[in-house]
């Protein structure tokens, strides 16, 4: 059942049916539209500054959403979409209150209003304006019923300044009238601990908050409410009470380390994501108060660009937002990064994050010299002709540095080779096949140099040339064949000629 009272509302006379209604989960479907007909906000100062959590007000469409685009007729106060209305812009209640429309739509696309009064009372006394939830009568009286009746939740802001107790709601059954009737609570909060917590007047059905709450330690409170007649000893099955905490930006973001540590390499393209920082708040859920946004403070050194790095305001994603990074001038980088909840316009947290740039294959290895001039005798073989030294910008010892080399002309018959020496930076040539003085005593010799891994970037290869003079050895004479089979008659006279064998020195050049 639903009580009507009147109410002046802009000079115009307005039924409002109260919020202290009662409805039988068993007996009535949902019906679409805001739990109360009229919703009062209180506070006790006169001067609200922005960003003031005045309350919430509960609507549904019996769709299952928890979320509905509210609107203020004062755009001095805004809602959000659970509900949570919040002051604006700053606001002074030199007349004691204000009146002002709100609206929202269900799902069916049709506009609900609700009319908001914001009141200011300089004390909390038990005469403050605060929901009176009533159950109603049982037939034949104040007595047991079977079936379980539901009182609209109960908002208390957390951090609330006080003074203590305060009246948050007042319980009445429609007995009192005919009847004196007792009530009590029981639970988590009133006499289980945190015991008193919350306390009932057991005659008038006040009840009452006694300290402060914080809804990052318990964001609700679920009571049993009884109901007595005096002197009959029957009572009402227990009603649940459930107070939900309202929830203030009274904690800042934290991140998840206070420093963050990782790399980058300097031939990173624009757009890639080096790192990623997170941050949380323990302030509600899905709600202004936790809703973080990131932003670079600043960065050390701010070379080659005070912008080099740039971050996902959402997501906290560090990305390259510039070229230039060069380790060899620039090896690490320290980022001050800062999370704001208030979607970045609340309260803050700061972290570091430290980049270290790693090396990425941007110089290439040059020769020391242009130019070599090596001897080695003719006919020797693995004997080293020559070791040539390279230098590299990059860093030492890693496969941009290390020097890989190869002789890419001047040797068609594949008599040198050339490795890297173990320190990877000196290439050394090698006979493969002994060299022949007779038939060339030079040879020119064309080597590149690159690095283990691949450039980063387009460069120019260096190339050496290496000039290999063959030293003659004094070589005996051979005969040509080695060999030669001789026939000749059995009585050839003395003194006769019987073949002719001649050996050559291939010391004489051959023209």
């Amino acid at each position: 059942m639903r009580a009507a009272t009147f109410a002046v509302w802009g000079g115009t006379l307005a039924v409002v049916l109260q919020a202290w209604a009662v409805v039988s989960a068993e007996e009535q479907s949902c019906v679409p539209g805001f739990q109360s007909d009229m919703k009062f906000f209180t506070v006790t100062r006169k001067h609200l500054g922005r960003g003031t959590v005045l309350g919430k007000v509960d609507f549904s469409d019996c769709s299952g959403r928890t979320r509905f685009p509210f609107t203020s007729e004062d755009l001095r106060f805004s809602v959000q979409t659970d509900g949570v209305m919040k002051v604006n812009r700053p606001v002074s209640l030199h007349k004691g209150q204000i009146d002002f429309l709100m609206h929202t739509w269900d799902s069916q696309g049709r506009k609900m209003t609700i009319p908001v009064r914001l009141l200011y009372h300089s004390e909390r006394t038990d005469d403050a304006e605060v929901p009176v939830l009533q159950f109603p009568q049982s037939n034949g009286g104040l007595r047991r019923r079977k079936r379980e009746w539901v009182i609209p939740h109960i908002h208390v802001v957390e951090n609330d300044r006080g003074p203590y107790p305060f009246k948050v709601s007042q319980i009445r059954s429609t007995e009192d009238k005919n009847k004196w009737i007792f009530y009590n609570i029981t639970g988590p909060g009133a006499d289980q601990p945190p015991v008193g917590l919350f306390t009932m007047d057991r005659n008038t059905g006040n009840l009452y908050l006694t300290q402060p709450l914080d809804r990052e330690k318990q964001a609700r409170y679920l009571f049993k409410l009884f109901a007595m007649a005096d002197g009959s000893g029957d009572a009402e099955e227990p009603t649940e009470i459930i107070v939900e905490v309202i929830d203030q930006n009274d904690n800042n973001p934290v991140f998840e380390n206070d420093t963050f540590f990782g790399e980058v390499a300097e031939a990173s393209p624009r757009g890639f994501e080096v790192i990623k920082v997170t941050a949380t708040d323990a302030d509600q859920e899905d709600n202004d108060n936790s809703d973080i946004r990131y932003r670079i403070v600043s960065q050390d050194p701010e070379f080659p660009a005070a912008n080099l790095f740039a971050i996902n305001p959402m997501t906290g994603g560090i990305r390259i937002n510039a070229g230039g990074l060069d380790r060899e001038k620039y090896p690490r980088y320290t980022l001050e990064v800062e999370a704001a909840d208030m979607e970045g316009k609340g309260l803050t947290g700061k972290a570091k994050v430290i980049l270290t740039v790693t090396d990425s294959n941007d110089n290439a290895p040059k020769f020391t010299q242009n130019s070599y001039d090596a001897s080695v005798e003719e006919n020797r073989v693995d004997v080293i002709v020559l070791k040539m030294t390279v230098t590299d910008g990059d860093e030492p010892h890693s496969p941009s540095w290390n020097a890989k080399f190869k002789i890419i002309s001047g040797d068609p018959k594949k008599l040198f080779s050339v490795e890297t020496g173990s320190n990877k930076n000196e290439g050394i040539i090698t006979t493969v096949k002994g060299l022949d003085f007779e038939q060339n005593s030079k040879h020119a010799l064309l080597v590149v140099v690159e690095n283990e891994a691949p450039f980063a970037i387009p460069l120019p290869t260096s190339t050496a040339t290496v000039i290999v003079n063959v030293l003659d050895v004094n070589e005996s004479p051979v005969f040509d064949p080695v060999e030669k089979s001789v026939s000749e008659l059995v009585d050839l006279p003395v003194d006769a000629d019987v073949v002719q064998y001649t050996a050559s020195d291939l010391d004489i050049p051959r023209k």
